[in-house]
């Protein structure tokens, strides 16, 4: 059989709502292929697959979805885990 799946998290560094961070990891048969993290703003590939997803995700709609999600889930929700 086949392993995939999408982990999506937020990461808070302080309680400062800068210092938050938004990753999405893509992974199949337990290697990740390829992450949206905020911090960088962009999707990277991490093999031959998750490169050519990436460059494809950056230039399309998948891009500007991401780059929302930092505002729309990360900080609102901030308070509940501090």
């Amino acid at each position: 059989g086949y392993f995939e799946q999408v982990v999506r998290q937020c990461r808070y560094s302080s309680k400062d709502l800068q210092g938050i961070e938004f990753i999405d990891s893509y992974v199949f048969n337990k290697v990740e292929d390829i992450r949206f993290n905020s911090t960088v703003g962009k999707y990277v590939g991490y093999t031959e697959h998750g490169v050519k997803n990436a460059e494809a995700w950056n230039k399309g709609p998948e891009l500007a979805g991401e780059l929302g999600e930092l505002e729309r889930v990360c900080k609102p929700n901030a308070d509940l885990h501090y």
